[in-house]
């Protein structure tokens, strides 16, 4: 029955959630059946070009609790960091002397980065030609507006869960439909829009792995990011066990299976927890890889979860690490910008 389900998934059919369920929770040899279709699929909707994003982490401040998160605010023993515009747009340009055709500016939720700093610093990037993605968590109406307005590509902002009461409980303060509305009003500005889930976080019910799939498939995203939890010695969560590698391959390769055409990084999550899980989320559906470029005083201090810097060297010499591994996949990186195929890119 449930190679049945990957031919009917492969050919765009629907399936029901009993079925995806057991996708999900697939177990050698389906699982090796689940993940050479995804790969399949993924070659044929998008070929064998991986787009790599240029990841600047310009900010370790953060005004959010979450439990699970190194960045929160009640984290004392994390020493804290702001890159100036100056140092953010200086960065930008190492990016595009190193050949990459997109820069990703992700941050804790730092209000001192307000609408006008960043709309700076998104203006000064795009005049080098470069795309760019925001990662700034959850910001006014009137700022994403703006953002969009002088040249913002794409918005990361993953719903983490979308079961309410575990979404309540590991984000104080925070509420499921804020997150969801903040995600509507991306796609309404024009936005290439990116979401995603953790994988194995403590109290989440597999069958809401599916509905977590299904929501993206509905809003529909432009990317997913799809990584294990990993716990972190300095979080309420410090002793909880971390996800597991191959249940989030898993649901990598049911997402692309759900949503052909989106683009699906290789997170490194998945690197912190085994040295190849970047590389063996390429071979069961993703198509995207964000090498850290953030400068090196700083790039130890955005802490999100342990061992996450897990690909060392220089700039140069991590891009070409990464080069020498795509090939090894028979994969090579994308030339073009690896803009949405919903906005016609």
């Amino acid at each position: 029955m449930e190679t049945q389900t990957l031919k009917q998934l492969a050919a765009g059919e629907e399936c029901s959630r009993e079925q995806l369920l057991a996708l999900v929770e697939a177990e050698s040899p389906l699982q090796q059946a689940l993940w050479a279709q995804a790969d399949r699929v993924r070659a044929r909707f998008l070929g064998q070009e991986v787009h790599l994003r240029a990841l600047i982490e310009i900010s370790n401040y953060c005004c959010c609790h979450c439990l699970y998160c190194g960045l929160r605010s009640a984290n004392g023993r994390l020493q804290r960091y702001r890159m100036s515009p100056e140092e953010i747009v200086d960065t930008a340009k190492e990016a595009l002397q190193l050949g990459y055709k997109t820069v990703v500016l992700q941050s804790g939720e730092d209000p001192w980065y307000d609408g006008d700093k960043i709309a700076g610093i998104v203006s000064e990037i795009k005049k080098l030609g470069l795309a760019v993605t925001l990662s700034l968590g959850e910001r006014r109406p009137e700022e994403l507006a703006l953002w969009r307005r002088v040249g913002a590509d794409r918005y990361l902002l993953r719903h983490e869960t979308i079961d309410r009461e575990l979404y309540q409980g590991l984000h104080p303060g925070r509420s499921l439909e804020a997150r969801l509305e903040t995600l509507e009003q991306l796609r309404r500005l024009g936005y290439q829009v990116g979401a995603g889930m953790m994988v194995g976080l403590p109290q989440q019910r597999t069958e809401t792995l599916v509905e977590d799939l299904l929501f993206l498939r509905r809003l529909p995203v432009d990317m997913a990011g799809i990584g294990p939890f990993v716990a972190n010695g300095s979080t309420p969560l410090a002793d909880a066990p971390s996800g597991r590698v191959d249940r989030t391959l898993n649901v990598v390769a049911l997402a692309r299976l759900l949503m052909p055409y989106a683009h699906l990084p290789a997170t490194t999550a998945l690197g912190a927890l085994e040295s190849q899980g970047r590389w063996a989320a390429l071979q069961v559906g993703a198509n995207v890889v964000m090498p850290n470029i953030t400068p090196r005083e700083y790039r130890d201090k955005y802490e999100l979860y342990p061992n996450k810097n897990s690909i060392q060297g220089s700039n140069s010499d991590a891009r070409e690490n990464i080069e020498k591994v795509l090939q090894g996949l028979n994969r090579r990186i994308g030339q073009g910008y690896g803009h949405s195929r919903l906005v016609g890119g």
